[in-house]
C-alpha cells in the first residue's frame, strides 16, 4: 500500500504539472496571434527602412558624418552588442541560442560591451568576463515603438560621444512556428554592404544604387535619418523576438503536456496493475483462511 500511495502522489504531481503547461500553453498561443498580427504590420516598415537606407547610403560617398566611422581607427572605443533576451524562461533552447549566438560575436570583437534586454541574458552574463553597460527589462509585454526609443536614444547618444565604435544587434528570427534561428546583424556604423546583406538574408531583392541628392547636405540629413533608422531596426527586432519567444514558449509547453500525459498513463498502467495484484493476494488469502477454517 505504501507503493501504491507514493505512485498516486507522483500522478498527483504530474496532474497538477499538467495543468500549468496546457494554461501557459494557452497564454503563449494568445500572446502568438497576438505578436504575430502586430509583426504582419510591423515587418513590411521594417524592411522598407533597411531597403530605404540602402538606397540613401548606396547614393553618396559622405564620409564626414559621425555614423560612418571607421572602425578601425576607432581603437580606443568599446564595441556595443545588444541582445534580445526573454524576462521568463520554460521556452525552449530559445534564450540559449541566442546566448550563443551572441558568446560568439563578442569572441570576434575588441572590446565588446553588453546592452542586454531581457532578465535571462542578465542572469547569463553576469557571470562572464564582458562587460554589461545597460540592462532593458519590459516583463515580457509586447515591446512598444517607446520601448524602442528609450533604447535607441542610449544608444545613439554613446555612440556619438565616442563610447562606441560599432553597435550590433542579435535577436531571434522567425522564419516559421518550427523555425526559428538567431540573428546578428550590424546597426552602426552605416554600411551599404552589410545592409544588403541584411536584406537578402529578410529573402529581399538586391538592391540597385541610386545617385541621390541632398537638401540642406548630407550630413545634415544623415544626422536627422539615422535615429530613426536605428529606432526602426531596434522596434522591429523586439517585435520579432517577442513573436520568437511566444512561439518557442508553445512549443515547449505542448512538448512538456504530451511527455506529461505519457508520463501520467504509464504510471495509472502502473497502479491500476498493482492494485489489482494486492486485491488478487487478498482474495486469495481470504479463500486460503475459509479454505483452513472449514476443515
Amino acid at each position: 500500500m505504501a507503493n501504491l500511495r507514493d505512485v498516486r502522489l507522483r500522478m498527483r504531481a504530474i496532474t497538477q504539472t499538467l495543468q500549468v503547461t496546457k494554461a501557459m500553453n494557452l497564454i503563449s498561443t494568445a500572446k502568438l496571434r497576438k505578436g504575430r498580427r502586430i509583426l504582419e504590420d510591423t515587418e513590411p516598415f521594417f524592411t522598407r527602412i533597411q531597403k530605404s537606407m540602402y538606397d540613401i547610403v548606396s547614393g553618396t560617398a559622405v564620409l564626414e558624418s559621425e555614423f560612418f566611422k571607421n572602425t578601425e581607427e576607432e581603437t580606443g572605443s568599446q564595441s556595443a552588442v545588444v541582445v534580445v533576451t526573454s524576462d521568463k524562461g520554460l521556452a525552449g533552447g530559445y534564450n540559449a541560442n541566442i546566448v550563443r549566438q551572441a558568446s560568439r560575436i563578442c569572441e570576434n570583437l575588441s572590446k565588446p560591451a553588453l546592452i542586454l534586454i531581457g532578465s535571462i541574458g542578465y542572469r547569463y552574463f553576469a557571470h562572464t568576463p564582458y562587460t554589461i553597460l545597460e540592462n532593458f527589462s519590459f516583463k515580457s509585454q509586447l515591446p512598444t515603438v517607446e520601448d524602442a526609443q528609450e533604447i535607441t536614444d542610449y544608444i545613439i547618444s554613446q555612440y556619438v560621444w565616442g563610447l562606441f565604435k560599432e553597435v550590433h544587434i542579435v535577436y531571434t528570427h522567425m522564419y516559421s512556428t518550427v523555425k526559428l534561428l538567431p540573428r546578428a546583424r550590424q546597426i552602426l556604423p552605416l554600411n551599404g554592404e552589410k545592409i544588403q546583406e541584411d536584406i537578402a538574408q529578410s529573402g529581399g531583392q538586391k538592391r540597385v544604387r541610386i545617385p541621390l541628392e541632398y537638401i540642406p547636405s548630407e550630413t545634415a540629413v544623415f544626422d536627422a535619418l539615422v535615429p530613426f533608422y536605428v529606432k526602426g531596426i531596434i522596434y522591429g527586432s523586439l517585435v520579432e523576438a517577442h513573436v520568437s519567444e511566444q512561439s518557442a514558449r508553445m512549443a515547449a509547453m505542448e512538448e512538456a503536456s504530451k511527455n506529461a500525459q505519457e508520463m501520467l498513463g504509464s504510471l495509472q498502467i502502473y497502479y491500476n496493475r498493482v492494485r489489482q495484484a494486492g486485491i488478487t493476494q487478498e482474495v486469495s488469502e481470504i479463500i486460503s483462511g475459509s479454505a483452513v477454517l472449514a476443515e
